[in-house]
């Protein structure tokens, strides 16, 4: 369908149903590419003030196809393809064809995103505006697609809302990834910013905080129809009496000068911005108005997450909310200023012993003679302290790190209320519900307890803190504590409230696709800290739903080192004993063959299947469907036969999402293949289900079904 969008355009003629390009504007021809690299130079407006094509993100060497401000140092975002598939890797291409309209690809040539609504052969041209709107055009000039119909997360001089229109906030200031936020322009009337929930939280009622109270549901002519942001900068609502309701600041300074934008930050705040046309030095966007007034106020932190994560106290900063952690909390994520907040590792030992033997001793000091004996004495008396302290909690500084918590039995007895509420079971002990006053501030925490005090379990405990310890990444449990107290061995970890990827993947109805994809890809990362970037090389050997937790926000925490091997830097393989989990265990444990990391991607591999298929590597034989017993074979089965819609049975966003699937799909058989030096690193799979490289067709996974 093509849109007369005429109404905010360069000027109008009546007597013509389309519009009419003005003289000084450059159409963009048909076959006009863009190739996402630093030379590449972008389509721009005649004034040279907007841009479109591949902004470099520095960050993560990625490109996003977009509008932005071209004249200004920060080259402000304006608009950007809103697709899971945006930023793109280096070498993607955009290209303005008459079939298809306008396509963006992958290096492979993939189609990646291209407009909804395109005919074929209707598009003649391409036009950036000077309104900074990018507008696919018929040789009528009748505009067929327009940035302005899509936007993001900003509106422009020029543009409107119409009842339904969306902004979503981003994650942050360069993470164009949806955010937690979005405004929407609802059909009563009202404007409203909201906090969306939690995937698979079980409520769909989103936390609203702030509603514009434009809509009159006894007089419709009294309710607002329409956002207009005017040409003089002025933004405001229309009511269908023709009424006005102002939006922005009330006094602006000249069009002529500046240039405007209204933005729903990352933060959750909707912004109106103003920056001069000409400057000299590093000047920036002046916030002019800015709705909710005060968001730390006005958002309900108890029905969502609030502006700032959990223990991290927003105040207001020039009408924006700063975030800082409470005193002994710091960023469980140092990326990510605006997330929760942890306790600060603490180095308090349990409280000082009440032993008969050693107040008497330190009694008899001060009862002494001369000030030496009684110097001497005091210093004695503490050493015997300190021996018989470290002889109870057997507290040697090559087992414990330094930024654990040490706790008493009876602590965790107490916190945990004689371990009555059970979490879960591992091979080696049982995971209680616990409370624990953590600066000054009660916590809830995960204890782990080891249920035989055995060789093997003292080594397990040994390792598990060791490795832990010495560990620190967002998609990694963190371990806050331990107890190592006479025959007792137990582990604090933090809290995962959603429980296990095993219980979460394994349900009726199973969860999103988008939710399940994001886990994968945090997983995989999770691999590549252990693998790649510790101080000492972590190879897993257990990777499996069970020991997959999952936060506040469903995001994937990689658990239970109980069974982790640590390797140093110049060590590459190692042999030992079989561990593991049925299922998940590659070949290699079974031919005493040498252990390296790919084990972990063997089992990541089956995981990553399960995942795709909400089905268990090993499943009940049912009647008739023998050959879906051993995940990995059927998934074989399916690929090979072409008929991955029978692996996804009818997740409709799976299915509409088929190239990412045939991605995830055929990077999870290179995974699972018997021959370990077939098998890619976890940092070539965590690309792979990013987005950023290829990856080719793999081969059978099995070397005896190859062979037959």
């Amino acid at each position: 369908m093509a849109y007369a969008s005429c109404h905010y355009i360069f000027f109008i003629v009546s007597i013509f149903p389309f519009c009419v390009l003005p003289q000084n504007d450059v159409a963009v021809a048909m076959g006009s590419i863009l190739t996402a690299n630093e030379s590449s130079i972008p389509w721009l407006s005649s004034s040279g003030d907007f841009a479109f094509g591949f902004q470099h993100l520095q960050e993560n060497d990625m490109f996003l196809l977009s509008v932005w401000y071209d004249k200004i140092p920060d080259k402000t975002v304006a608009w950007y393809a809103d697709s899971p598939s945006n930023p793109v890797p280096r070498g993607s291409t955009v290209k303005l064809e008459a079939q298809t309209g306008l396509v963006l690809r992958d290096p492979r040539g993939q189609v990646l995103w291209r407009p909804h609504g395109i005919n074929a052969g209707e598009v003649n041209h391409g036009l950036m505006n000077n309104s900074g709107n990018f507008i696919l055009m018929a040789s009528n000039y009748t505009w067929l697609w327009e940035t302005f119909r899509f936007a993001t997360d900003t509106i422009l001089p020029l543009q409107k809302l119409l009842y339904d229109s969306v902004l979503n906030s981003t994650q942050s200031e360069t993470n164009f990834s949806q955010g937690r936020f979005y405004l929407r322009f609802l059909n009563d009337g009202n404007l409203v910013l909201r906090l969306r929930s939690l995937p698979n939280s079980g409520t769909n009622n989103d936390t609203e905080y702030y509603n514009s109270q434009t809509s009159d549901p006894l007089n419709s002519s009294d309710s607002a129809y329409q956002v207009i942001f005017n040409s003089n900068g002025s933004l405001y609502m229309l009511k269908r009496n023709n009424q006005t309701i102002q939006l922005g600041p009330l006094s602006i300074p000249p069009a002529s000068e500046n240039y405007y934008r209204a933005t729903l930050d990352f933060d959750g705040v909707f912004t109106y911005y103003s920056h001069p046309k000409t400057f000299t030095g590093n000047s920036s966007w002046t916030i002019l108005w800015a709705v909710p007034k005060d968001i730390c106020a006005d958002m309900d932190a108890a029905q969502g997450t609030g502006a700032c994560g959990s223990n991290n106290i927003c105040s207001l900063v020039d009408r924006k909310p700063i975030c800082q952690c409470l005193k002994g909390y710091s960023l469980l994520d140092p990326n990510d200023k605006y997330g929760s907040c942890m306790p600060n590792p603490c180095l308090e030992e349990p409280k000082k012993p009440k032993d008969r033997e050693t107040v008497l001793l330190v009694q008899s000091v001060f009862l002494g003679g001369s000030l030496f004996l009684n110097l001497l004495f005091i210093g004695v008396g503490f050493q015997v302290i300190y021996q018989k302290r470290r002889s109870k909690f057997h507290l040697k500084n090559d087992v414990v790190e330094k930024n654990l918590c040490c706790f008493s039995y009876k602590e965790l007895a107490e916190a945990t209320n004689d371990f009555k509420e059970e979490l879960g079971r591992g091979s080696f002990g049982i995971v209680y519900k616990g409370y624990i006053k953590m600066n000054s501030r009660n916590k809830i925490v995960a204890v782990k307890k080891l249920d035989r005090v055995t060789q093997d379990s003292e080594k397990e405990f040994l390792a598990e803190v060791n490795t832990i310890g010495q560990t620190n990444h967002k998609y990694l449990v963190r371990l806050l504590g331990l107890c190592y107290e006479n025959q007792h061995r137990l582990l604090v970890y933090e809290y995962m409230p959603n429980g296990t990827l095993a219980s979460f993947l394994f349900c009726n109805p199973r969860p999103s696709w988008d939710v399940r994809t994001s886990i994968a890809i945090g997983i995989a990362r999770g691999l590549v800290y252990l693998h790649e970037e510790c101080t000492s090389q972590i190879i897993h050997c257990d990777i499996k739903p069970q020991n997959i937790l999952l936060d506040d926000y469903f995001s994937a925490r990689i658990s239970d080192f109980g069974l982790a091997k640590l390797l140093l830097i110049n060590q590459s393989q190692t042999l030992t004993n079989i561990r593991g989990t049925k299922g998940y265990v590659a070949p290699e444990w079974f031919r005493n063959s040498q252990i390296t990391a790919k084990v972990d991607v063997y089992s990541f591999g089956v995981l990553l299947l399960e995942i795709i298929s909400c089905r268990r590597s090993v499943m009940d034989v049912e009647i008739g469907d023998g050959g879906k017993a051993i995940l990995t074979d059927w998934v074989w089965d399916c690929f090979e036969q072409e008929r991955l819609d029978c692996l996804v049975e009818n997740d409709l966003d799976a299915l509409e999402d088929k190239m990412k699937l045939v991605r995830f799909v055929m990077i999870g058989i290179w995974c699972i293949q018997e021959d370990p030096s077939l098998r890619p690193t976890m940092r070539k799979v965590s690309h792979v289900l990013e987005g950023i490289v290829d990856v080719m067709v793999p081969p059978c996974p099995s070397l005896v079904r190859y062979t037959s």
